[in-house]
C-alpha cells in the first residue's frame, strides 16, 4: 500500500470516528481542516491508485457533513472551510471516475446546492460581489463538478432529476445575473476582474443548461421551459438595452454559450413564443456586427474571404485599437490565457465548427467572435422557423430598406451579414436564415408589397411600401453576390435565396424592369461561368433554375416579352447569336451528358413556352430540332452500358430529361394552336339575363399558354394560324410521336399522349385524315390497353378534350370507343385515373347533348338507334361515381347534369292521376318544339331505352342532394349547375316532382348559407331557370321570400375570405337578375301569402327598382358603344316587365296606392 493510499485511508477513518457522535460545528471543521485540507495534495494524488468505490463512498460522505453543518444558524466560519472543500472535491471530479446513483447523485445536488447558495449569500453582503473573488472562484468549481459528475449519471438519470438540476442552475443565473456585469464600462481593474468571474460562472450555468436541453429538451415539462425562456429573455433584454457589446475573450465565450442555450431552447418551443419575439430580435440584432466595429478589414464579396496574417512578427498578443488602453492590459492579459485554458471546458462546440482558418492568436480571437455572431444569426433562424407567420412583423428589423451595397458600421442587417461578414460560416448561416424568411407564409405576406419612388411624404411608411423596398434591397444584395462571389459555398444558397424571392415578390406592383433585370443578370452569370469544374453542374443547374422560376412569373412581364423579342430578332434564328436567354437554354438542353443541367434548361424552355408563347412560336425551327436531337439521344442510348442500380438512376434521370423534352414540345404545340382549354360546346341560358351577360369572369385555364400579351389568333390570321398548326403538328406526328408513343418508358408515353390533350378542334379538323386517327386510335389504345395508371390518366384527359370538338362524334363508332375507354378507367382503383375518366364521361355526356342537335338522323349518328343505347349505360356510370372521392363527385355530378339536360324523361304521372304518353322521345332538341315526323323518327329510336328515364331521374335527384351535404364547395357549384340543366328540361313537369320543394330548399340554403361565392352565384342561377310559375309549384313562395331576404340584407353579408371579393360584383348581378325573373311571375298567381307578402316589402322593393333605375342612367350617360346602349335597353325592359307584374298584384289585391308609386317608376322608363 503506497503513502498516499495510506494517508487517504487514515484520514478518511478517523474522520468517520471522531464524527459518530455529531459532533458541534466547529469540531467537525477543525477535524476536516486538519485531517483533508490539511494534505488534500497528498490525498489528492492517492485517488488514482484506489478502488472507485471507495473513493465514491468517502465523497459522499464529505458532502453529507458539509449538508448537515449548512443548516445550523451563523454560517459565516464555514465559508473558509466550504471554499477549500470545493477545490478538493473539483479536483478529485476531474481525475477519478466515481460510481454514481440516484441516491448518491441527491445527495450531490443537495450538498452543493446548499454550499452555492451559502456563497452566493455571503457575495450578496457586499455589493454585486466585489472583493468576493475567492468566493465567486469556488461556485464556479462547485458547478464544473456537478457537472462532472453528472457526465458520470446522466444515462441513468431520470427526468424529473433533470428537472431539479434545471432549476438549481436557472436560480444560479437568477442570482448572478445583473445589468452592470454586462456593461461596456468599468472604472478598475478590480472589478473587471471580479466581473470576469461572475461572467466565467454563469458561462458554465448556461453551458449545463444547454447540456440538459440537449440530452432531454423535448421531454421536460412547459412549465420549466416556460421559466427557461423568461430567465433568458430578461438577460437578452439587458443586452439590447446596451448600445455597445464588450468585445474580449471572456465575455465573448458567455455570449457563445447564452446564444447556444437559447438556440437550444427555440429550437424546439414547448409554448408560445409571441410575447418575447420582438426582444429576442432586438437584442440578437446587436450581435451581427459582433467584433466587426473598429475592423478596417471587412471582407468584399468579390476578395478571398481568409485574413491575411502579417508577416510582421510579435513580441505580445495581438490588441485591437479599442482594447489599448493601459488600464486593461493586464485584463487583456488574462483573456488570452482564458481563451487557451477554458474555452475547450465550457464551449459545447469546438473552434473548428465555427472557424474558417488556423493560424494565429488573431485569427483564434476573430473566430471567437465569429461564433457569437453564428449564433444569434441561428436563435434568428429558430425564431422564424418556430412561427413564421408571427416572425413577418420583424422583417423591417432584420432586413434593409436601402443602400444594401454599403457597408455600415451600425444597423446591420441579415443582408449585411451575408455580403460583407469575415466568416464564411456566419455568411452561410446569415444566407439559410434568410432562406427560411422567404420559404413558407411570407409568400403571402409578400404579395401586399409595393415599391414607390422614394418621396418624403411623412414620418408613416405603408408597410406595402416598406416590404417593397425590402424587396428591392434583397434583388440588388442578391444579384450583386450571383455576380461577384466565387465561392460555391455560397453560390449556391444564393440561388437558393433568389429562387424563393422570385416566388414571392410580386413583380406587377414592384418596379417594371426588375424581373428582366433578374434574368439578364442570371444570364450574364451562366454565360460568364464558374471556376471549379467538380460544382460546375450543380452551379450551373441552380442558375437555370432561377431562370425557371422568373420565366414562371404570373403575370407575364411586358418588359421580359419585349426582352425575349429582341433576343430572337437579333441573330437567334439565323445562328448568328451565340449568346442570350434562349440561346443559352437550347444550347444547355442538348448537354445530355449533364442531364441535371439538360433538364433544368428544358424546364426553363417549357416556362418560356407557357408564359411567352409568341416568343416561342417564332422559334420553332430551333426548339423542333432541340427536342428531336434530345429524344433521339436517349432512344438510341438508353444507358445499357451501365450495370445494376447505377444503370436505373441512369435510366430514371434520363427518362425525366426525355418526359421534359415532351412537355416543351406539348407546350410549343398548345401555343402555335391557340389552346385555351377545353372548348366550351354549351348554349348556357345563365347568360341571357342582361344583368349578368355584361360580367362574365373569364376562366384561367393552367394548362393553356398564356396570351395576356399577345394572342395569336388576334393578331395574326386565324386561318393562316390554323395552316400554320396543322403543319407544326403534323411534323410532331411524323418526326417525334414514332420515338416516344410507344416508348419503354411509362413517363415517357404519358407525357406523350398528354400532348393530344392540348390540340384545339380548328386544328384537328385541318389535319390529313390519317393524322386525325392517328391522334383518336393512339388515345384510344392508350386508355385501353396500357399497363400503367399514369399513362391510362393522361390517355382519358385527351380523350376529354378531343370529345368537345365539335362533329367529333359523325358516327357512333368514336363515341363507343371513348365512352367504353372513359367506363372501363373509371372502375380504376387508383383514384386518380378515375378523376381522369369521370372528366372524359361528364364532356362525352355534354358532346352527346348538342351533337343530337347538330346530326341529322341518318344511320349512325347518335340520334339513331345505335348512338342511343348508350346513354344508359353513361348515366349509371355517373350514378355510380357521384358516391365516389369528391374530385371524382364533381365530375360525376356534370355529367349527370349534362344528360339531364337533353333526355326525356317518361313514365311520369301527370296532373289528376292521367298519364303522360309514354311513347315520345328520350331526347329533346334544346327546348324547341319539333315537328311530327322527328317526334315518330325519334320515337322509333328510343322507345328501348326511355323505361328507364325515370327510374334513374330519381336516382339522379337523390345524388344531387346527397352530394351537396357530402361534397365539397366543387361538388356543391357542379350540383347547383346540374340542377339548373335539369329545370331546362321541357319534358320535366317539376310541379309534380315530389322532389322538388328539396331542391328548392336546398338551392335557397346554398345561397343563404354558403361561404363560397361562386357556389351562391350559381345556385341563384338555378332558381332563376324555371320560366312559369307552376314550375315552381308550391315553392314560388319560398323562392321569392328568400331572394328577396338575401338581397334585402345584401350589404351586411359578411365576407369570410378574401378571395371572395371578386365575386361579390357578380353575386350581386346575379341576385338582381334572379329577383326580377322571380318577381316577373307574381302577376300569374293568386296566392294570398304571396300577395300578403309583396305589399309587406312594397317599400324596400320600390327602393330597389329606383336604384336599379338610376344605375342604368349612370351606366347610359357614359356609355360609348353601341352595345352598351342595347344592353341598358334590355335592362330597363327587364325592369319594365317586372314593375308591371307588380303594378298587376297590387291592383288586384286592392292595394291602389302602392300600384301607383309603381306606376309613376314604370312611366319613368319608357
Amino acid at each position: 500500500m503506497s503513502s498516499p493510499v495510506r494517508s487517504w485511508r487514515m484520514a478518511f477513518l478517523t474522520l468517520r470516528d471522531e464524527t459518530l457522535a455529531s459532533p458541534p460545528r466547529p469540531t467537525v471543521l477543525h477535524l476536516l481542516n486538519h485531517l483533508i485540507f490539511s494534505q488534500s495534495q497528498s490525498l489528492i494524488a492517492a485517488v488514482l491508485d484506489l478502488p472507485p468505490h471507495e473513493v465514491t463512498s468517502d465523497v459522499m460522505f464529505l458532502l453529507e457533513l458539509a449538508r448537515n453543518i449548512s443548516h445550523t444558524e451563523g454560517l459565516e466560519d464555514v465559508i473558509t472551510s466550504f471554499i477549500e472543500l470545493s477545490h478538493f472535491i473539483h479536483s478529485i471530479s476531474i481525475c477519478a471516475s466515481l460510481q454514481m446513483n440516484s441516491t448518491s447523485w441527491a445527495l450531490v445536488l443537495d450538498s452543493f446546492k446548499r454550499i452555492v447558495e451559502i456563497f452566493v449569500g455571503k457575495a450578496q453582503t457586499n455589493k454585486i460581489f466585489v472583493g468576493n473573488v475567492t468566493v465567486i472562484k469556488a461556485t464556479k468549481l462547485c458547478l464544473e463538478s456537478i457537472r462532472c459528475l453528472f457526465n458520470l449519471y446522466q444515462a441513468t438519470a431520470l427526468l424529473s432529476e433533470n428537472e431539479q438540476l434545471l432549476n438549481f442552475l436557472l436560480q444560479v443565473v437568477t442570482c448572478f445575473h445583473g445589468e452592470s456585469i454586462y456593461s461596456s464600462c468599468l472604472s478598475d481593474n478590480h472589478k473587471v476582474f471580479d466581473y470576469n468571474n461572475v461572467l466565467e460562472v454563469q458561462t458554465i450555468a448556461f453551458t449545463m443548461i444547454g447540456e440538459v436541453y440537449s440530452r432531454v429538451g423535448s421531454s421536460l415539462s412547459v412549465r420549466i421551459w416556460q421559466s427557461s425562456i423568461e430567465l433568458l429573455s430578461k438577460v437578452m433584454d439587458i443586452l439590447a438595452s446596451k448600445t455597445l457589446l464588450v468585445e474580449d475573450n471572456i465575455m465573448a465565450t458567455f455570449y457563445i454559450e447564452l446564444l447556444h442555450c437559447l438556440h437550444l431552447l427555440l429550437a424546439n418551443p414547448r409554448g408560445s413564443l409571441s410575447g418575447h419575439v420582438a426582444g429576442f430580435v432586438a437584442a440578437l440584432r446587436i450581435f451581427f456586427h459582433y467584433g466587426l466595429t473598429n475592423k478596417s478589414h471587412l471582407s468584399s464579396t468579390s476578395k478571398n474571404l481568409n485574413f491575411v496574417e502579417s508577416s510582421k512578427s510579435r513580441s505580445g498578443p495581438y490588441r485591437p485599437p479599442h482594447l489599448r488602453k493601459k488600464f486593461v492590459e493586464n485584463v487583456q492579459l488574462k483573456d488570452e490565457e482564458s481563451l487557451f485554458s477554458s474555452e475547450q471546458e465550457l464551449s459545447l462546440s469546438s473552434d473548428s465548427d465555427c472557424s474558417d482558418n488556423d493560424g494565429s492568436a488573431t485569427d483564434a480571437r476573430s473566430n471567437h467572435f465569429a461564433k457569437a455572431r453564428l449564433g444569434a444569426i441561428v436563435c434568428i433562424q429558430d425564431l422564424c422557423r418556430a412561427d413564421p407567420k408571427l416572425f413577418t412583423a420583424q422583417w423591417t428589423m432584420l432586413l434593409p430598406s436601402s443602400d444594401v451595397l454599403l457597408h455600415r458600421k451600425y444597423g446591420t442587417t441579415l443582408m449585411s451579414c451575408l455580403l460583407f461578414d469575415s466568416s464564411l460560416k456566419v455568411r452561410i448561416a446569415a444566407a439559410t436564415t434568410i432562406m427560411a424568411m422567404l420559404d413558407g407564409p411570407s409568400s403571402v405576406f409578400l404579395q401586399v408589397a409595393e415599391f414607390r419612388e422614394s418621396s418624403k411624404c411623412g414620418s408613416f411608411t405603408a408597410l406595402s411600401t416598406s416590404l417593397g423596398h425590402i424587396l428591392m434591397q434583397l434583388h440588388s444584395g442578391t444579384l450583386y453576390l450571383i455576380k461577384h462571389e466565387t465561392l460555391s459555398r455560397l453560390l449556391v444558397p444564393s440561388f437558393r435565396i433568389l429562387m424563393l424571392l422570385i416566388s414571392s415578390t410580386p413583380y406587377s406592383r414592384m418596379s417594371a424592369e426588375l424581373l428582366s433585370t433578374v434574368i439578364s443578370s442570371v444570364q450574364a452569370r451562366i454565360e460568364e461561368g464558374f471556376p471549379l469544374q467538380s460544382d460546375r453542374n450543380s452551379l450551373l443547374a441552380a442558375a437555370i433554375n432561377c431562370l425557371t422560376v422568373a420565366l414562371s412569373v404570373s403575370p407575364s412581364s411586358v418588359h421580359v416579352n419585349n426582352f425575349l423579342l429582341v433576343e430572337v430578332s437579333t441573330g437567334f434564328l439565323d445562328g448568328q447569336r451565340k449568346s442570350g436567354v434562349l440561346y443559352s437554354l437550347v444550347h444547355y438542353s442538348e448537354q445530355l451528358t449533364s442531364p441535371s443541367v439538360s433538364l433544368e434548361a428544358l424546364q426553363a424552355l417549357k416556362a418560356m413556352a407557357h408564359n411567352y408563347p409568341n416568343t416561342m412560336v417564332l422559334c420553332w425551327e430551333q426548339v423542333s430540332s432541340t427536342i428531336y436531337r434530345v429524344l433521339k439521344f436517349s432512344h438510341e442510348d438508353p444507358a445499357r452500358s451501365w450495370r445494376g442500380n447505377f444503370e436505373n438512376t441512369i435510366g430514371a434521370v434520363r427518362e425525366r430529361v426525355m418526359a421534359a423534352g415532351i412537355k416543351v414540345l406539348d407546350e410549343c404545340l398548345r401555343a402555335i394552336s391557340g389552346f385555351k382549354g377545353t372548348e366550351d360546346l354549351s348554349n348556357d341560358k345563365l347568360l341571357d339575363s342582361p344583368f349578368t351577360s355584361d360580367y362574365v369572369k373569364t376562366k384561367a385555364v393552367s394548362s393553356a399558354p398564356f396570351y395576356g400579351l399577345e394572342s395569336p389568333a388576334s393578331t395574326k390570321d386565324e386561318s393562316k394560324m390554323c395552316e400554320l398548326a396543322s403543319e407544326r403538328w403534323s411534323e410532331a406526328i411524323v418526326k417525334h410521336m414514332p420515338m416516344i408513343i410507344q416508348h419503354s418508358s411509362a413517363m415517357v408515353r404519358a407525357a406523350s399522349v398528354t400532348c393530344f390533350a392540348g390540340m384545339t378542334s380548328s386544328v384537328f379538323f385541318s389535319l390529313p385524315q390519317d393524322k386525325q386517327d392517328f391522334i383518336i386510335r393512339s388515345s384510344i389504345d392508350a386508355a385501353l390497353s396500357d399497363d400503367v395508371p399514369s399513362v391510362r390518366s393522361a390517355a382519358c384527359r385527351a380523350i376529354g378534350v378531343i370529345a368537345c370538338f365539335p362533329q367529333i362524334f359523325h358516327s357512333t363508332e368514336i363515341l363507343e370507343k371513348f365512352i367504353e375507354a372513359a367506363e372501363h378507367n373509371a372502375h380504376d382503383s387508383l383514384v386518380s385515373v378515375r378523376i381522369a375518366a369521370s372528366w372524359a364521361l361528364a364532356n362525352i355526356c355534354d358532346s352527346i347533348g348538342h351533337c343530337i342537335d347538330a346530326q341529322p338522323f341518318e344511320t349512325g349518328s347518335i340520334a339513331s338507334r345505335e348512338g342511343t343505347q348508350f346513354i344508359s349505360l353513361l348515366a349509371d356510370s355517373a350514378l355510380r361515381l357521384a358516391s365516389d372521392n369528391d374530385k371524382v363527385k364533381a365530375n360525376a355530378v356534370r355529367a349527370l347534369g349534362n344528360l339531364a339536360r337533353f333526355v326525356q324523361f317518361t313514365n311520369q304521372p301527370a296532373a289528376h292521376g292521367e298519364p303522360i304518353d309514354c311513347v315520345r322521345s328520350t331526347v329533346i332538341d334544346n327546348g324547341q318544339n319539333l315537328s311530327k315526323d322527328d317526334l315518330n323518327g325519334r320515337s322509333d329510336s328510343f322507345q328501348s331505352v326511355s323505361s328507364g328515364n325515370f327510374y334513374w331521374l330519381g336516382k339522379m335527384v337523390q345524388a344531387f342532394l346527397s352530394c351537396v351535404t357530402t361534397g365539397n364547395v366543387k361538388v356543391q357549384w357542379n350540383v347547383c349547375h346540374a340542377l339548373s340543366n335539369l329545370f331546362f328540361n321541357k319534358t320535366l313537369k317539376l310541379q309534380y316532382m315530389d322532389w322538388a320543394p328539396s331542391v328548392f330548399s336546398i338551392l335557397l340554403l346554398l345561397l343563404r348559407d354558403s361561404s363560397n361565392f361562386k357556389i351562391r352565384i350559381q345556385a341563384a342561377a338555378a332558381l332563376a331557370v324555371p320560366e312559369s310559375i307552376n314550375d315552381y309549384g308550391r315553392s314560388y313562395y319560398d323562392v321569392l321570400h328568400g331572394v328577396e331576404h338575401i338581397l334585402e340584407n345584401f350589404s351586411r353579408d359578411q365576407i369570410s375570405a378574401p378571395s371572395s371579393f371578386k365575386y361579390l360584383i357578380a353575386l350581386e348581378k346575379q341576385l338582381t337578375s334572379t329577383m326580377l325573373h322571380v318577381l316577373g311571375l307574381a302577376s300569374r298567381t293568386d296566392h294570398l301569402a304571396v300577395q300578403d307578402f309583396l305589399v309587406k316589402k312594397a317599400s324596400f322593393l320600390i327602393e330597389w327598382l329606383k336604384g336599379l333605375c338610376s344605375s342604368l342612367e349612370e351606366t347610359s350617360s357614359s356609355a360609348e358603344e353601341a352595345k352598351f346602349v342595347a344592353s341598358v335597353n334590355l335592362k330597363k325592359d327587364a325592369i319594365f316587365r317586372t314593375v308591371r307584374s307588380l303594378i298587376e298584384v297590387y291592383e288586384s289585391s286592392n292595394h291602389h296606392s302602392v300600384a301607383r308609386r309603381f306606376d309613376r317608376l314604370a312611366n319613368g322608363l319608357l
